[in-house]
């Protein structure tokens, strides 16, 4: 990490910057100097600025240095290394008026290191942990010469059939908002300026998790309370941190496409927010406004996305070709023109990128020789960051952790699956550098114990899936399925359990299954694995349960099979080693869920903080004429917020300073915490708050604070939480941000569901 900040240094005080000789406002004026190139740009130089080019089939490299030469381009994405993007910067500065070019790309959760998927990330519920993701990310990144990441992505999600909650961070608008501050910060470091910091463009805005049905890209229908108290928070608080841009959602809001939503982008989003920075649409979501029935052709569907607000078209054809038209009938006027590229400029000013071009791609002499060197890679941090991402949901009789000893058998698709490892958006991951759960298990136990490997199973024996999966990823299959029938690779993993002491299975989802555009109609397991574990516990031997996914998984039966079930999600490089430090307990797993796992698919949507009815269904009361499902079991199978330890620990004594607080007073409230366990571990204590009595209908509880905190062995420690005056406040019928007098009741607790009470009035 240190070598690659003073490479960056280094390339930043030795390179010239070719801008410096073009006449232009001091650099430290950053709106002058805009303002006086504004005057400089012809009209077409300026549209050529809005348009942001995918480095791919559709316009040939050579090409695309043609049309930067000719000022016709302002940035691309997917072109990662430095002598990929040093010849388009020369290009652009041999461009008339030599602006630089910025390259972006999809850095989600790690560039080069990969670390777990955004889901995962939220699970560790541990901010310290985060802001290093995006700081190595960053570093690594930078380092390669890009300038900017399409990240965070704080979409709320709350139907896990929708392919995308893996790159989200859950169901919760606090947690998610406040990690969505953390990455920023940690993406831009100090400022995006740095050579060892990259701009992030918060996505998708607005609403992308709430599609009808979790079927990526579909419509969003949604009432503007729900919008202000649940959805919009995390893009806010996103760009409050200082993010560069957004990213604009490809669904339409309540019937209008975000790309071309006036209100949104607008009314909310600049005058309201007050934001500053460069709005980019979603990949071609410009011309989509033609399938979307609003744009009646390509001209309509640019001149209302410009109209809109959308400063930046990515992948762009439209703006190119039909903005000077626009321009020349006066339907675009030069002030709407000249406003988005103000804040193209900006952003490029925003990253060092007039003061020194190639701030981050440095001199050809300075190049890396192999960019996809292993020494390159941040492994000490994946692994760190993987532990504690990992969730324990079941460990009956203490099964783990497992023994150093004896045979293990190690089964399932995803044993032994280096792509998967790496989950969705592995940005320059390679499958190479991934640590498997066979080979991590196999560095640990070295000589002590044998292990035993059979696949057991195919990801799925379903034929169009299999061909689905694998026609997501243009350069190499996905998945590869072993030709065997599948009764010949259960008998394979049976012979291996009967000679082993203990079965580690496992199984889940492919990383193509939790993708874009890869939204589910169930979230079981596939057929194929299923019938895997059924083979596998009638064995009798103690069997864990090894989860990779990307979403919540209904595992009602699944936990019925299993003597213990970790969650790991898609854990990244260092995921095989993370997971064998939690099974054989030289970690202790303290990672808590961000999303809640429903039994069955049919009770989606599932959240915690849902809105309070008239005929609430009460556990252990008749169902009759409440709000239940009477097929299963009501509630979760797993709630926000959930996680078991190695340690065992209990919380007493929740006491509150005051009984009654007054408008804009804050509260403070203490709570002891004790480690009754005989292993030193840590917890996430959370913090709970309902209104009671409200203008309009309330959630059961809203997430306001938690603390993670680490305890010993017989360790107890008091913990205090102020409960802020903008805690109490919600968006009423009349949007009006207020708290309403009343009760309110604070719950403390380890995770959603089990927790203390104590109750205030607010005068």
């Amino acid at each position: 990490m240190n070598k690659l900040c003073l490479l960056g240094l280094v390339v930043s005080l030795a390179s010239q910057s070719a801008f410096a000789d073009t006449p232009a406002a001091p650099l430290q004026d950053k709106q002058a100097f805009i303002a006086n190139l504004l005057k400089q740009m012809t009209q077409d130089e300026k549209i050529g600025q809005l348009r942001l080019i995918s480095i791919g089939p559709e316009m040939p490299r050579e090409r695309i240095r043609e049309e930067i030469a000719a000022g016709r381009i302002g940035g691309t994405f997917n072109s990662r290394t430095a002598p990929e993007n040093r010849p388009m910067q020369d290009a652009a500065m041999r461009s008339r008026l030599k602006i630089p070019m910025f390259f972006a790309y999809d850095v989600i959760h790690g560039n080069r290191t990969i670390f777990p998927i955004s889901l995962g990330l939220a699970a560790t519920w541990d901010m310290q942990a985060i802001a290093k993701v995006g700081r190595t990310s960053a570093i690594e990144a930078s380092a390669d010469s890009l300038d900017m990441t399409f990240a965070p992505m704080v979409d709320i999600a709350r139907d896990p059939r929708w392919g995308r909650t893996s790159e989200g961070f859950g169901e919760d608008t606090y947690l998610t908002s406040r990690i969505g501050k953390v990455m920023v910060q940690s993406f831009q470091g100090s400022s995006p300026a740095n050579p060892d910091s990259i701009m992030a463009i918060v996505k998708h805005f607005a609403l992308y998790g709430a599609v009808e049905g979790g079927r990526d890209y579909n419509t969003v229908d949604m009432s503007l309370p729900k919008m202000y108290n649940d959805y919009l928070p995390p893009y806010r608080a996103s760009l409050d941190a200082g993010a560069g841009g957004v990213m604009v959602a490809l669904n339409s809001i309540n019937g209008v496409p975000a790309t071309s939503n006036t209100w949104l982008m607008n009314d909310l989003l600049r005058k309201d927010w007050g934001f500053k920075g460069v709005t980019i649409s979603d990949h071609g979501a410009i011309q989509e406004l033609i399938r979307h029935g609003v744009a009646r052709d390509g001209r309509e569907a640019a001149k209302l996305a410009i109209k809109a607000g959308i400063d930046m078209s990515m992948n762009d054809t439209l703006y190119g070709e039909e903005l000077p038209g626009l321009l020349k009938s006066g339907e675009v006027t030069q002030a709407e023109l000249d406003q988005a590229v103000r804040e193209v400029l900006g952003a490029k000013y925003d990253m060092g990128l007039f003061k020194d071009p190639y701030v981050r791609i440095g001199k050809a002499e300075t190049d890396v020789k192999d960019y996809y060197a292993d020494q390159r890679l941040h492994r000490e941090a994946a692994r760190d960051v993987a532990r504690r991402s990992l969730v324990l949901l079941e460990n009956r009789a203490q099964t783990l952790p497992l023994k150093k000893s004896g045979t293990i058998a190690v089964v399932g698709p995803l044993a032994d699956a280096p792509i998967d490892m790496m989950g969705s958006w592995a940005a320059d991951g390679r499958p190479e550098h991934s640590v498997t759960v066979r080979e991590g298990l196999r560095r640990a136990v070295g000589d002590k114990a044998k292990l035993v490997y059979a696949k057991g199973a195919n990801v799925t024996g379903d034929k169009a899936m299999f061909d689905y999966l694998n026609f997501l990823n243009f350069a190499a299959p996905e998945i590869i399925n072993d030709p065997r029938p599948a009764a010949v690779l259960i008998d394979e993993a049976v012979k291996a359990a009967k000679q082993s002491d203990v079965v580690v299975a496992v199984v889940g989802e492919s990383r193509g299954m939790s993708h874009e555009s890869s939204s589910r109609t169930t979230l079981e397991i596939p057929e194929s694995q299923r019938a895997l574990i059924k083979a596998l516990k009638a064995t009798g031997k103690p069997l864990v349960l090894v989860l990779m996914n990307g979403r919540p998984l209904s595992l009602a039966w699944e936990r019925e099979q299993a003597d213990a079930i970790l969650e790991t999600w898609f854990s990244g490089t260092e995921g095989g080693n993370a997971i064998a430090d939690v099974l054989f307990g030289d970690y202790n797993p303290s990672g808590k869920l961000a999303i809640t796992f429903p039994r069955s698919v049919g009770q989606i949507p599932m959240y915690y903080n849902h809105l309070r009815i008239g005929r609430p269904f009460t556990p252990g009361k008749p169902g009759n004429y409440t709000s239940q499902y009477f097929e299963e079991p009501n509630g979760p199978l797993y709630p926000f917020g959930y996680g078991l330890s190695y340690s065992d620990f209990s919380l007493s004594g929740l006491n509150l300073s005051s009984k009654s607080v007054k408008q804009g007073q804050d509260l403070q409230a203490s709570i002891l915490v004790k480690n009754t366990g005989k292993r030193d571990g840590e917890t996430v204590v959370q913090l709970y708050i309902q209104d009671v009595s409200a203008s309009m209908s309330r959630p059961v509880k809203e997430l306001k604070n938690f603390q993670k905190v680490m305890l010993k062995a017989g360790e107890e420690r008091t913990l205090h939480f102020t409960v802020k005056a903008d805690d109490l406040k919600f968006y009423n019928g009349q949007l009006q941000w207020a708290a309403e007098p009343g009760e309110f009741r604070v719950q403390v607790g380890l995770d959603s569901q089990a927790v203390q009470e104590q109750s205030f009035e607010l005068l």
